[in-house]
This record gives C-alpha cells, sequence and structure tokens, in this order.
C-alpha cells in the first residue's frame, strides 16, 4: 500500500522512527553487515520499501538505488536478485530511472536477463520495460536484448511469467515491422 504523509504520522505516532531515519538504520546496517545472509535480509528490506513512491526521495537521498546497483555485480546470486529487485521496484519514477541510467546501470540490468534465477529475470524485463525510452533505446534495444526477448516471449511453456513480460516489453517497445 502506498503512503502519505498523514498515513507515516499515524502509523509511526509522535515519537515513532521517521521513514528517512529507519531508512537510514537499514543503510547504516548494510554497511557494517559481515554475513552474507545479512545484507541479503537488508537489500530485501530496502527493495520492499523502493515500490512506494513515498520512499523515493528518501532512496535517493540515502543512496540506496546506487546500493541496489552495487549487490547487482556481487557473486551472491541473493543479493542480485534483491538489488534488481529493488530496481525493478523503483525505476518508474522518471528520477530513479534517470539516476540508474546515470550510474551505468543499464547494462548491468540487462545482465541478469540471463540469470539462473528466476525472480532475478522477471525483474530484469520488468525494470527494461520501464527504463527504455529515447535517451537510452539504442543501449537497450541491441539486437542480442531484443532476441532474448523474443525467446522469453515464445517460452509461455517454460515461464508465463516470462513470456508476459517478455510480449509486453516488446509491445511497448518494437514496432511491429521490427519483430
Amino acid at each position: 500500500m502506498f503512503t502519505n504523509d498523514r498515513r507515516q504520522e499515524e502509523r509511526t505516532g509522535r515519537y515513532g522512527t521517521s521513514r528517512l531515519q529507519y531508512l537510514q538504520e537499514l543503510v547504516t546496517q548494510f554497511q557494517s553487515a559481515t554475513g552474507e545472509e545479512s545484507k541479503e535480509k537488508i537489500v530485501a528490506n530496502l527493495a520492499n520499501f523502493a515500490y512506494d513512491p513515498y520512499n523515493y526521495t528518501h532512496l535517493r537521498q540515502l543512496n540506496v538505488v546506487e546500493l541496489f546497483l552495487d549487490c547487482i555485480t556481487e557473486p551472491n546470486e541473493r543479493l542480485v536478485e534483491f538489488g534488481v529487485g529493488g530496481i525493478c521496484n523503483c525505476c518508474p519514477d522518471p528520477a530513479n530511472a534517470a539516476l540508474i541510467n546515470q550510474c551505468g546501470g543499464i547494462p548491468l540490468v540487462i545482465q541478469c536477463l540471463s540469470s539462473p534465477v528466476r525472480n532475478t529475470v522477471n525483474y530484469a524485463i520488468g525494470s527494461l520495460y520501464y527504463l527504455c525510452n529515447a535517451s537510452n533505446k539504442e543501449e537497450i534495444m541491441k539486437p542480442e536484448v531484443v532476441d532474448v526477448m523474443k525467446r522469453y516471449a515464445a517460452a509461455e511453456a517454460a515461464s508465463v511469467s516470462f513470456s508476459n513480460l517478455a510480449k509486453a516489453f516488446l509491445d511497448k517497445h518494437v514496432s511491429e515491422k521490427e519483430l
């Protein structure tokens, strides 16, 4: 459920922790965490906050979008999954999408299309759906990416979610004559 200032105040009370403060505590915990499982849980938690437009400004202020991108470069598949999940959750916002693009995130998201983890692939397709625009279309719509999307679109028997997401991507970003 999306939140707003009034709902946030009702939930936290007069003396509760503000959302910005809570997110800052999560970022600090992530930075000081030594165990992989702890990092995974914290990034998953941050990714859950990334879907709500109320949090977008806070996430940018705390460099959480960059943290998600850093997670995509990790060898730990769960960190990659939760990192690209966070990207997918926050990239419908134009300011977040611009930041992802500016930080070199598009090649990282494209790389996730070949992950062995289903959720990672779903998040990558969803992210590319929202990230693709006139300023980066050439980078995203490379023949190899379009080919992967076509294969996923045709693979309904293997994965309905891959197929549906890839079809939506192709419908939005590829003209009929290009298919």
